[in-house]
């Protein structure tokens, strides 16, 4: 059996914090765990102390409502907390308080784009969690302990869970990004995998093509990026492949990523949902949400970066791959729209173009975060209509740009502080064209002798002495009337 004959079946779990002020079940303020000093936002209700009460966010229902609508979800008008159990050293209560059988919301749809067209991937339900809290591991030569930081513990967490409809590693990833562009769209999640505000995890199974049969899964924790993630299921998808094609069994069980040696390792047996004990939160009531406080979600929701991109190809003429990379994400999205409403006169393709391609080529060299952008929409708008108006030409425009993302400033005062105002003069061009024409005899004959190429030669020849400062139009214009004598 050949490696062509098998099918690879994924499911994925997005755990997602809610961009919420307060915690989950109590007022504690939610903080960036990555900058705020240890355990500096903890009460007896996260950490988990005797005879507290939980009582429930109202915002973060709010935010996986919104989430659950934009999923296509149904909202559930009732939902219970459970209580799940298993001990690790970041959670205090030895338990984390969850939905399981009864989410908010349940049975959506999304729909994303792959180099074979649409893929509509079910979501099997999305319910409202809270996280546990940070270990920081210390290995020395003399010490090996742990510290234990519960600034994170309690922050609110939606768990978006698909159906075993994901057939390639393709389509995990667009699956994780389209979803990742709605959080941030919806403004319930910043997106920021380096903090770990939205972590995957993947249920990975292989079976022989043609078939239907769900084989042992393995689930690949600590998949922190999207270069984990592709990695991660690559390796695993390859061992389990191996261990088929020699006759053996897969084993189910958690596995984690090891993403410096690039393998993954096994954690534990896969658990079912029994072993974890699953049973009713007793102090918490049903979660009951009426169809008016849906239907107050329903008329927040924001253009979604799916109906986004439709926009911009139809109003701006743009190509889907170009609509898609724009509206994906809700900073670029903005960016560009802010712009062009800056620069009126400019053609939303010509915005995309300097957009996707100088921005983009800078943002890729040097890493550096879109939010980051020393350029704002209105600083752009003033150099695109510049080049609209002939102040200056396109390859002067990008020296502009290039300045202007590295230093600062503006378009007109690097323009002013080194002459690069563009001239469109017809005598002081026509001037250059003859000169170019007089000065190259030989390059004229061959030109006249059928070899039009030359043209092009002759139009290089004037940029270059006028400094890369004349209007490429006006140039070629004269250029072509001097060359007809």
């Amino acid at each position: 059996m050949t490696r062509m004959e098998y099918e690879i079946v994924i499911g994925l779990e997005v755990h997602a914090e809610l961009a919420t002020n307060t915690k989950m079940f109590c007022s504690c303020r939610v903080v960036d765990s990555t900058q705020a000093e240890p355990n500096t936002t903890v009460c007896p209700v996260c950490a988990g102390m005797p005879g507290v009460l939980p009582v429930v966010n109202r915002q973060a229902v709010e935010y996986a409502m919104r989430v659950g609508l934009a999923l296509g979800c149904t909202i559930n008008n009732t939902s219970l907390f459970d209580r799940k159990n298993y001990f690790y050293p970041d959670l205090p209560k030895g338990y984390q308080i969850s939905q399981y059988e009864h989410p908010i919301a349940s049975d959506g749809l999304l729909v994303v784009d792959t180099s074979k067209g649409e893929k509509a991937i079910r979501i099997r339900r999305a319910h409202l969690e809270e996280d546990t809290g940070k270990l920081t591991h210390v290995v020395t030569d003399t010490e090996n302990y742990s510290l234990v930081d519960l600034n994170r513990c309690g922050v609110p967490l939606l768990e978006i869970v698909t159906e075993p409809d994901i057939h390639s590693i393709e389509e995990a990833r667009a699956y994780a990004t389209t979803l990742r562009g709605i959080l941030r769209a919806l403004g319930v999640n910043s997106g920021d995998m380096e903090k770990g505000v939205i972590r995957f995890e993947a249920n990975v199974s292989v079976r022989e093509a043609g078939t239907d049969v769900l084989n042992n899964r393995v689930e690949i924790k600590n998949l922190n990026s999207f270069r984990a993630m592709e990695r991660g299921l690559a390796y695993e998808i390859d061992r389990q492949i191996k261990i088929m094609e020699s006759g053996g069994t897969v084993s189910q069980e958690t596995m984690g990523w090891d993403d410096t040696n690039n393998c993954t390792y096994t954690q534990r047996s896969k658990e079912d949902a029994h072993d974890y004990r699953y049973f009713p939160e007793p102090d918490l009531p049903p979660l009951v949400v009426d169809a008016d406080w849906v239907h107050r979600v329903q008329s927040t929701l924001p253009e979604l970066p799916r109906a986004r991109a439709q926009r911009y190809q139809n109003n701006f003429n743009l190509t889907a791959a170009d609509a898609t990379l724009l509206a994906a994400d809700i900073t670029v999205a903005q960016y560009f729209e802010n712009t062009l409403a800056a620069a009126k006169d400019v053609p939303g393709k010509t915005v995309a173009a300097w957009i996707l391609g100088e921005v983009y080529a800078y943002l890729n060299r040097t890493g550096e975060a879109f939010e980051s952008l020393r350029v704002t929409p209105a600083i752009l708008a003033d150099l695109l209509i510049r080049l609209t108006k002939g102040e200056v030409n396109a390859a002067t425009a990008k020296v502009i740009l290039a300045t202007l993302l590295e230093k600062g400033g503006s378009a007109g005062e690097i323009i002013k502080e080194k002459g690069l105002q563009q001239t469109s003069d017809p005598g002081q061009i026509a001037a250059l064209v003859a000169k170019a024409i007089q000065d190259n005899p030989g390059e004229l004959e061959s030109y006249r002798n059928g070899k039009e190429t030359v043209a092009n030669w002759f139009f290089g020849q004037v940029m270059r002495m006028a400094g890369g400062k004349a209007n490429p139009q006006v140039v070629r214009e004269e250029l072509a009337r001097q060359l007809k004598k």
